[in-house]
């Protein structure tokens, strides 16, 4: 199947989202897990461990400043991600969503250099989080709790996570029934809030 950015928002709006079978796979399919992954953002959860970390400014942080890059990396197979399941249709489409002010991303830099971020898209007060990348350790936790902040401070409801993983647990990440999801996204889709492209005060007083 042939993907646009309209077919993308419509597919977040009925609670299902694209994805191929590898970088190579010219075509994509669509997901609609049993149980999806969510965080909802007043419970995010930020570590002792993290708040160090962040409170050591390690990175100098950028929002929506490399979009493109940020995917490109979020494409890339390492060790760890020997597979992906970001084709250049989700790319090319992706990236129609953030000249349309849908799609964001949040960048982690040092000396310069990106060694870290994520991207999603917003509608409504959901956030439905795509993937991240990280170069440098930690740097991908700290966009993600610069996201969080960032949610927090626009009114934004919940991250969707699509998926749960141990890493995604740390911040408070939790599996629901689809049913569960459905109704969530019946009530958050609808309520538009503004993605704010800057904190207004410390990140670490969003998780006080």
């Amino acid at each position: 199947m042939f993907l646009s950015d309209k077919l993308i928002i419509n597919g977040y709006k009925r609670g299902i989202f694209p994805m191929a079978e590898s970088a190579d796979d010219p075509y994509i399919f669509w997901v609609s897990p049993e149980k999806r992954g969510v965080i909802f953002t007043k419970e995010f959860y930020l570590t002792k461990s993290l708040k160090k970390i962040i409170k050591k400014n390690e990175f100098i942080i950028k929002v929506n400043h490399n979009f493109k890059t940020v995917i490109l990396c979020c494409s890339q197979k390492n060790e760890k991600r020997t597979n992906t399941w970001i084709n250049n249709q989700i790319i090319d489409n992706y990236t129609k969503l953030f000249e349309k002010g849908l799609a964001k991303s949040v960048e982690c830099y040092q000396e310069n250099k990106l060694v870290g971020g994520l991207y999603g898209v917003k509608i409504g007060s959901i956030f439905f989080g795509e993937s991240m990348f990280s170069y440098k350790t930690n740097a991908s936790k700290v966009a993600l709790v610069y996201l969080a902040a960032l949610l927090k401070e626009g009114g934004f409801k919940v991250i969707d996570t699509q998926f749960i993983t141990e890493h995604l647990k740390q911040f408070g990440a939790k599996e629901i029934p689809k049913n569960t999801y459905l109704k969530i996204l019946e009530k958050y889709i609808d309520q538009e809030k503004t993605f704010p492209t800057r904190l207004k005060k410390n990140i670490l007083d969003y998780f006080n």
